[in-house]
């Protein structure tokens, strides 16, 4: 069969409709038509509204993961965060606690102070200003350890005051340190004066009592003695200035069988907290000595009788 007699035309199964170029056109020309008209009409809206609709239960579950491991890294930034201000308001208020315990402390010290230097005017004795150190090791004395000693001019036998009065007297001295017994020792006893009858007597430490006192001994039943009555050093000793406040009289025990009264006193000074004190001087160091007399003349003997 020659081959100028064949059908060149493709056979129907394989016919392809409308051209691909027209197919472009067509479609582009309706894709631009459609974005016209939903820009003026907003023809697609409730098109896009029931998608969105439909697809937002797909979109939540696949948010899902992400948010919780959003959350979860949240989580621990935000108790790492927590931990770390914790921290820092803890050190804050820990500071914030040491430096109102240190104003206080220093409140309460500049209060003694001025105490001190007021109790200090009164005195015409020269004083030496010390701070204790330490309470003596002997536990059944009541002494403590002062920084000042005998470079300083401390002198055996020194009155010790606090703020408040009579703390105790020194008993060794060293060169930089010295031993104070408190006047709640059982060994040391004071001179004092009943400042509202005006009768003098002596107090004795007495540890015995409850926190540790003084006692008034030798003291008659019948004597006039009242509780709160303010004893004074009386100054008879020649050690103790007249007039520093010792103790206060708080018991009194007067018994039908014992011609003596039994009175406790309680100290003035802080004999447990005590911090700074003054060291004064004896008053008998401050007594002049008596000046050199000549020895008297003997009468010349009268000439015998002719």
């Amino acid at each position: 069969m020659p081959l100028g007699t064949l059908d060149r035309s493709p056979p129907p199964i394989f016919k392809q409709g409308p051209s691909a170029l027209s197919k472009l056109v067509f479609f582009s020309a309706l894709a631009l038509f459609l974005m016209v008209a939903d820009t003026r009409f907003r023809i697609t809206q409730p098109v896009r509204a029931a998608l969105a609709t439909a697809l937002y239960p797909v979109q939540w579950l696949a948010m899902q993961p992400v948010r919780a491991a959003r959350n979860a890294s949240e989580y621990f930034t935000g108790l790492e965060q927590a931990k770390s201000d914790s921290e820092e308001a803890r050190k804050k208020l820990a500071l914030q606690s040491l430096r109102a315990s240190q104003v206080e402390l220093l409140t309460q010290e500049n209060n003694r102070l001025r105490k001190l230097l007021a109790l200090r005017e009164q005195l015409t004795t020269s004083v030496v200003a010390a701070e204790v150190l330490y309470d003596a090791a002997d536990p059944y004395t009541r002494k403590v350890i002062i920084d000042k000693g005998l470079v300083q001019d401390v002198a055996l036998g020194s009155p010790v005051l606090d703020e408040f009065g009579v703390l105790g007297q020194v008993t060794r001295v060293h060169p930089l340190v010295s031993e104070v017994t408190l006047v709640v020792d059982r060994d040391l006893a004071i001179p004092v004066l009943n400042v509202r009858t005006g009768a003098r007597s002596v107090a004795y430490g007495d540890p015995s009592t409850l926190g540790s006192g003084l006692e008034l001994r030798f003291m008659g039943s019948n004597a006039d003695t009242q509780v709160g009555d303010l004893l004074t050093t009386s100054g008879v000793d020649g050690v103790y200035p007249p007039g520093l406040p010792v103790a206060k009289i708080s018991r009194i025990e007067r018994r039908a069988e014992s011609a003596f009264a039994k009175i406790y006193c309680t100290p003035q000074a802080l004999v447990s907290g005590a911090r700074h004190v003054m060291v004064v001087k004896p008053v008998t160091g401050q007594i002049p000595a008596l000046p050199d007399s000549p020895a008297p003349e003997l009468p010349a003997r009268k000439k015998a009788a002719k």
